[in-house]
């Protein structure tokens, strides 16, 4: 008798979990729906585009592994009302049945899961180097194409003004702290002796040219605008270049590089500058470029005749 009344305790506290639950995605969704009752609902899988609307002040209403957006994108910050897909690449097909979608926001990388939203209309946004070399506009074309696909475009050209202020603004402040540090070399470590180096194709190269900055490489970029380097090879670069680390940096990987004798040897934090810088994503948009801004701003130097 005993054992069924703790059956039936334990059956009733799983059934009400599994309604709280269920209550609280419908108050999720039906806020996502209040929230967007008079635009365009729009979902985007690709991180670049979610942040590059978000910071327009047209957030979509869902996208994908948005636990993790923290630790990779940063800013800006998600509206509490988003919904999360799940993993982008696969996005949970029964939670897209239960939103009010008018279109989807991807790019190339997720158009193999477009089926999943029916006939909802899906349209590709990429921002990236067109060339060689990253510019200005190759991040204010797609700004634009969102601002056309929300029938807003006013709402796109105020944000690239806005950005390109911003920009400056932190372009100013860098200078006040460090007047002399003029170029920079950006990695990010895989683990303590393999790193990516961001090069003339990525998004570093226009953010750091609107802040008057040069940007230092060792090699031309695949298509994700990165150079494969090891530790070693920051030797090539000069004592004038800051190295610049993006986060995330695992406690692990930071005790290696810390014990690891090449870096000693290289003498960043010493001899030479370097400077740590939050996370931000590295494959976005306009909004990444801002974020890169805001965070050189107010970045912390160490070591070297540049500071």
């Amino acid at each position: 008798m005993t054992a069924l009344k703790w059956f039936a305790l334990a059956l009733c506290l799983v059934l009400t979990a599994c309604n709280s639950q269920t209550s609280t995605q419908k108050t999720t969704t039906s806020e996502a729906e209040n929230s967007h009752s008079d635009r365009m609902n729009i979902v985007s899988p690709d991180w670049g585009n979610a942040a590059t609307l978000t910071a327009m002040g047209h957030a979509p209403i869902a996208t994908g592994d948005v636990r993790v957006w923290d630790r990779w994108v940063g800013s800006p910050k998600l509206p509490a009302s988003i919904t999360d897909l799940g993993i982008r690449y696969q996005p949970n097909a029964e939670l897209i049945a239960q939103l009010p979608v008018d279109m989807v926001i991807d790019n190339y990388f997720y158009e193999h899961a477009r089926n999943l939203y029916g006939d909802v209309p899906a349209e590709s946004v990429m921002s990236a180097a067109k060339g060689e070399t990253a510019t200005w506009a190759d991040y204010t074309e797609p700004t634009r194409e969102l601002g056309a696909l929300i029938d807003n475009p006013k709402m796109a050209e105020d944000y690239i003004a806005q950005s390109q202020k911003d920009i400056q603004l932190a372009s100013q402040q860098f200078q006040q702290r460090y007047p002399k540090a003029k170029k920079f070399a950006v990695v990010q470590f895989a683990d303590a002796n393999n790193m990516r180096m961001y090069v003339a194709n990525s998004l570093f190269q226009p953010a750091l040219e609107q802040m008057n900055r040069k940007l230092v490489v060792l090699g031309k970029g695949n298509q994700w605008g990165f150079v494969p380097i090891r530790m070693g090879d920051l030797a090539q670069l000069d004592d004038e270049t800051c190295l610049l680390i993006i986060d995330p940096l695992s406690p692990i990987t930071r005790a290696e590089i810390d014990d690891s004798l090449i870096w000693q040897r290289l003498g960043y934090g010493n001899t030479r500058c370097v400077g740590e810088l939050p996370p931000v994503w590295i494959y976005g948009g306009m909004s990444s470029l801002v974020s890169l801004a805001d965070n050189l701003s107010e970045v912390s130097l160490k070591g070297g005749e540049v500071l």
